[in-house]
């Protein structure tokens, strides 16, 4: 190689080199190991690939060294990759056996051929490299806002010019009714970047929770210096969004922060999202008056939270139910969103409906089960005991604290909830075995005899029947036909059990029916990673060859004499 041709381009080629790496922001040294790899491959080709080629740029000089590897063994199984120790010695005095020989090999000519495989080598390579550069560069930019320019649009998917890079927003990461056009400028999420065979494929987004949250935190620079801090977002992209924030500077008002003068800040969020209306609620460490900040506009009466299952029931004025709930439940749908509360509205009278005829129920629920008169299940009724477990089971001095109760009485009426309880229990067990309840179902953590005795008499005897089980299938579903929705029962309805609930006692029961492992039920509960679903390939830059093709002038310099004869057969190519 280092003949007349590509001697007197030495410099050439390091010029190259610094021209490839500058124009795919790549480092100059993996540039010249691509030119060595190509060198090898066309040095194997001459003089047969079964040697073990080394080539060597000076990356100072630029001057190119061939050599060839040989391994000081004391007997030679091949010749092409092993010498002997005596033989060694003759060029190397302290050779020893385990050394690597290294033995300078003859300038190399390329010829049009060997030019053109170097060539493909050397673009293969810096498109690799440029390639892993792209993906490390934007998987450190994950969770950013990239800008970029509309490239061309496919199928619904947007494909977006970043600069150094390519990146798609897909139709489903879109907003509604947003139509973009060739040259658009356009802001988005990246939310994931993964490798592909092709590329780096990355992902934006433009109806995350994200985004928005990032838009503020350029708009408002208190967000950005961490003196109003964004809680959580809510959205319903396109149409609205309801966004919580609190102060860490008690003289800051987080809300008027994040509106801006004349509402400039907000606005400026508006018109990036198309006009979708956003709700600031100041961010409250109480539930209940997070909760009620969050049903803004309308006006909340009374709130009654279950913190065991994050559950609220909100009470309003009977003028004010259709502005709680919103278009379609935009505004109860969105505040469950932001607060991570299920959330049950009520008007006044519906819950004045509601709690009377709890308290019915509950009375002649107390009269039956402990044998007593109407007056006192009234009394331990209005006391908010609720359940014949709760009165077997308090502390005796809250029943005989109960205007005209004494302690005997407390004891008498505790002995027989207990009573109660015992007979119950025994005549649920008996139905178990009535229905042939296997034993393995009844361990299933959270199932109560009560529940057992429900799921049999709907023919759910054993954990294989279980584990066929849908979630609907225990806490029941709605379906809405010509305009009137029907409720559909579970098996487990009566319970009010949760949807995370029934999700459990079905994968337990999947587990000991041994359709999983309890390895598959963690990795199951484990968050999936963004853009695990099935997407549309979205295309990669493709280098364009501009300061490569000169690569090509320094390999393909006139062959000598020698190497035209050799390349005669092959003129009829167009290589």
């Amino acid at each position: 190689m280092v003949t007349k041709g590509v001697s007197a381009n030495r410099l050439e080629l390091l010029q190259i080199a610094e021209a490839v790496a500058r124009e795919k922001s790549i480092d100059r040294d993996v540039v010249i190991e691509a030119m060595e790899d190509a060198i090898q491959k066309a040095a194997k080709s001459r003089y047969g690939s079964e040697n073990e080629i080394q080539a060597k740029i000076d990356s100072a000089t630029g001057e190119i060294k061939l050599s060839r590897l040989l391994q000081i063994v004391e007997d030679v199984t091949n010749e092409a990759t092993e010498i002997t120790l005596k033989a060694a010695k003759r060029v190397k005095k302290d050779a020893a056996i385990g050394d690597v020989l290294d033995e300078e090999l003859p300038p190399l000519d390329f010829g049009r051929v060997a030019a053109q495989n170097a060539k493909q080598v050397i673009v293969q390579k810096v498109r690799d490299a440029e390639r892993e550069r792209q993906f490390e560069e934007y998987k450190a930019r994950t969770g950013e806002v990239a800008n970029g320019s509309v490239k061309r649009i496919e199928y619904g998917n947007v494909i977006v010019d970043l600069g150094r890079a390519e990146a798609i927003i897909r139709r489903d990461e879109s907003l509604p009714r947003e139509n973009f056009r060739y040259g658009d400028r356009v802001r988005a999420f990246i939310y994931d970047v993964r490798r592909e065979q092709r590329g780096p494929q990355i992902f934006l987004s433009r109806t995350r929770p994200e985004f928005m949250a990032k838009l503020f935190a350029q708009e408002v620079p208190e967000i950005y210096d961490g003196i109003v801090e964004i809680k959580s977002v809510a959205r319903d992209p396109g149409s609205r969004a309801k966004i919580a924030v609190i102060s860490q500077d008690s003289s800051i008002d987080p809300v008027g922060a994040c509106v801006g003068m004349r509402g400039a800040r907000v606005q400026a969020v508006v018109n990036e999202l198309q006009g979708e209306k956003i709700d600031i609620i100041p961010w409250s460490h109480d539930a209940a008056t997070f909760i009620v900040n969050a049903l803004a506009p309308a006006e909340v009466v009374k709130v009654v939270l279950d913190e065991d299952v994050q559950r609220i029931e909100v009470v309003v004025p009977d003028d004010q139910l259709s502005l709680a709930i919103g278009r379609r439940g935009q505004n109860v749908r969105l505040a469950s969103q932001l607060t991570g509360w299920e959330i049950d509205i009520l008007t006044e009278h519906e819950e004045s409906e509601k709690r009377q005829k709890e308290f019915v129920e509950r009375t002649a629920k107390f009269m039956e089960s402990l044998d007593v008169d109407e007056f006192i299940a009234q009394l331990l009724a209005s006391e908010g005991f609720s359940s014949v477990s709760e009165v077997a089971f308090v502390d005796p001095s809250e029943i005989s604290s109960i205007e005209g109760f004494d302690d005997d009485t407390a004891q008498e009426i505790q002995a027989r909830a207990r009573d109660f309880l015992e007979r119950r229990q025994a005549e649920l067990e008996k139905r178990c075995k009535e229905l042939g309840i296997e034993k393995e179902l009844g361990e299933i953590e959270g199932l109560t005899t009560e529940m057992l005795v429900a799921l049999g008499e709907n023919e759910v005897i054993t954990v294989e029947h279980l584990a066929e089980c849908a979630t609907d299938d225990l806490i029941g579903w709605s379906e809405r036909k010509d305009g009137e929705t029907t409720r559909f029962e579970g098996f487990l309805d009566q319970f009010n059990i949760r949807k995370h609930q029934a999700e459990d006692f079905i994968m337990t029961a999947r587990v000991k029916a041994g359709w999983i492992s309890e390895e598959d039920l963690k990795k199951d509960e484990e968050p999936e990673e963004e853009g695990a679903q099935e997407q549309e390939e979205a295309p990669v830059v493709v280098p364009a060859p501009t300061a490569l093709e000169e690569a090509e002038a320094v390999f393909s310099e006139r062959p000598s004499a020698q190497s035209e004869q050799e390349d005669t057969p092959d003129k009829g190519d167009t290589a």
